[in-house]
């Protein structure tokens, strides 16, 4: 019998993982950090040792409210590293193929921030994704900061709501970030 859920989430920094994940498991709070042994490590060295550079994918993030579910944080690619990528391709491939279910990962959530359009899908998480044996591992795309496309819609579009009422507008706005989300998404 599994006794907890074991997510990897693949997201930029910035991106709202703590938003999603705190969703999920009903909080505000922050979660508790523990090493692969299961020893808490203090979330302040933590997010020093993030600064510097320094991750470790198999560190388990855990929240009070939902003890079964267990996040692992690739921590992103942002910083551009091909030894990032070896990295998590060798803790995926690891964790997708074990056979001790309590270790094994059971989603891979890749949240995509829709925040700057342009960089929706950098090339070194393509990357990881094409080259990656994820096994019977569901990656599931999650969609961040959906609301930061309005700027962009209301830009396309502001020569004709010229003289449109109110609610007409916000609908036209809507409309044209559907569109938007439709062309960055299935180009």
């Amino acid at each position: 019998m599994m006794s907890r859920f074991r997510v990897l989430i693949v997201v930029r920094a910035n991106a709202g993982k703590t938003t999603i994940l705190q969703k999920v498991c009903n909080t505000t709070d922050d979660p508790e950090i523990h090493n692969s042994k299961g020893k808490k490590i203090d979330a302040a060295i933590v997010k020093s040792s993030i600064k510097r550079g320094n991750h470790d994918i198999t560190n388990e993030m855990v929240f009070k409210s939902n003890p079964g579910f267990v996040f692992h944080d690739s921590c992103g690619f942002e910083a551009g590293s091909e030894e990032k990528i070896e990295n998590m391709k060798r803790f995926v491939l690891q964790r997708a193929h074990t056979t001790k279910l309590e270790e094994r990962i059971h989603a891979i959530w890749y949240c995509i921030s829709m925040d700057d359009p342009s960089q929706t899908f950098p090339w070194l998480e393509e990357k990881f994704f094409l080259e990656c044996d994820t096994g019977y591992v569901s990656v599931v795309a999650v969609f961040t900061k959906f609301e930061a496309l309005r700027p962009f819609a209301y830009g396309d579009i502001k020569k004709q709501l010229r003289g449109v009422s109110g609610e007409e507008c916000s609908k036209r706005i809507a409309q044209r970030v559907e569109e938007l989300f439709t062309n960055i998404c299935f180009e």
